[in-house]
């Protein structure tokens, strides 16, 4: 199973990116799916996660700023990333919980290789 990450970039601040990442390979059931991103010298934190009936959760930092969606045929999680400010210059990581597609598998938690968002003031 992989998470492949795209969109990252560099904005001026007030701007807009969107981020997608695809899981491939065997899978199930995906469960849920989300974002997190770590800033420099800063602990990872969860963005927003959105499970597979499109429950969302947002950290209060983005919340009415930032959208995650999903496309579940696809096996893809969507952020849509408004109103960016400096503050959010970070290397953004999705992830997914998931059931692989083998006997007897359990959910487990797969992370993708991150993109660097930056965000200039």
């Amino acid at each position: 199973v992989q998470l492949q990450a795209s969109g990252g970039g560099l904005v001026q601040a007030g701007g807009s990116l969107g981020l997608s990442c695809a899981a491939s390979g065997s899978i199930f059931r995906i469960n849920a799916m989300g974002w997190y991103r770590q800033a420099p010298g800063k602990q990872r934190e969860l963005v927003a996660g959105i499970t597979s009936g499109g429950s969302t959760n947002y950290a209060d930092s983005v919340k009415g700023r930032f959208t995650i969606s999903r496309d579940n045929a696809r096996n893809t999680v969507y952020l849509q990333m408004n109103s960016l400010k400096p503050e959010d210059t970070a290397v953004y990581y999705c992830n997914a919980r998931l059931v692989p597609y083998s006997p007897f598998a359990e959910e487990t938690e797969y992370s993708g290789q991150g993109t660097l968002v930056t965000v200039s003031s």
